[in-house]
């Protein structure tokens, strides 16, 4: 039997259905083809009259089992809706969150939804799983629909006012462009009072890329470099001013400071009187403090 002859197509190739498919098995060292056409529309019809024989099942006698299966099949509607949802939402509404919102409308939905009605449930289920996400957001809202409508209003005029004077609009302005008197703006203001209550995240992360307010917050444990260097450096400085003094001094300093000893245990080390530990004190740190003005002004 011969192979059929390819049939040109419009643009000058060939059709898919004349070239024959090479069936090797890839353990065969055959090269790996993918299944023809006809088998993945199979593949589609069963998945799909799966789906439709777990609707009629759930219809005639509705159960958990077959409820958690098509909510399994249906799970990856809530993640696209709670993301369309999401666009646009402070930082600190966690898209987590509004799936978990979303999941509960999903099951809503299927408890709720007539196969016979000629539906798609896609359809039904996503307007479902929206409402439900956003009946969730404005139970955590604890500013009326109305006040929030009106703030928009006003944030709107002020762009628009902004945009066409180029600074910031007098509130005059602002009760022209919105058509009220200054004083109904005035009280506008104590609705809208209420609205102004934002994330600090929010304020922080405004214009950045990165809008963790942790990065903001400062670490009173954490070491400064700044700090080290410059204490390193003093450290230094006060070495070599040290070294420079007479041994006397030296041991002075190094008893009083380092060793914590008084003036009188240290004069018995070196064998004077307290008075005379007092002056050499005084002498020494004079005059490290003339080396140290010293060092600062090279």
């Amino acid at each position: 039997m011969t192979e059929p002859t390819p049939a040109p197509n419009d643009v000058g190739g060939v059709t898919a259905d004349t070239v024959p498919r090479q069936d090797r098995h890839p353990g065969n060292g055959g090269p790996v083809t993918a299944p023809p056409p006809t088998e993945q529309r199979q593949d589609g019809a069963d998945a799909e009259s799966t789906i439709q024989a777990l609707w009629q099942e759930f219809t005639r006698a509705p159960s958990q089992r077959i409820r958690d299966r098509l909510v399994l099949h249906y799970a990856p509607l809530v993640k696209y809706v709670a993301g369309r949802v999401g666009t646009g939402l402070p930082t600190h509404v966690d898209v987590a969150d509004l799936i978990q919102s979303g999941i509960f409308g999903l099951v809503d939905a299927i408890e709720k939804f007539d196969p016979d009605r000629g539906l798609r449930f896609e359809t039904y289920a996503m307007q479902r799983i929206r409402g439900a996400i956003l009946d969730d957001l404005r139970s955590q809202d604890w500013v009326p629909r109305v006040v929030r409508s009106r703030a928009r209003e006003v944030e709107r005029a002020l762009d628009r006012l902004g945009a066409r004077l180029r600074r910031t609009p007098t509130d005059a302005e602002l009760a022209a462009e919105l058509g009220i008197s200054l004083g109904e703006l005035r009280d506008l203001y104590d609705q809208l009072r209420l609205t102004s209550v934002v994330a600090l995240e929010d304020l922080v992360s405004a214009g950045r890329d990165s809008g963790s307010l942790v990065d903001s917050l400062p670490d009173d444990d954490a070491v400064d470099p700044a700090a080290v260097l410059v204490d390193r450096d003093n450290r230094r400085q006060l070495a070599e001013a040290i070294a420079q003094l007479s041994e006397r001094d030296r041991i002075v300093v190094s008893l009083y400071y380092f060793e914590s000893l008084t003036l009188a245990e240290i004069g018995k080390v070196l064998g004077v009187t307290e008075s005379r530990v007092s002056q050499l004190h005084t002498r020494a740190v004079l005059r490290l403090r003339a080396k140290l003005m010293e060092q600062a002004t090279v």
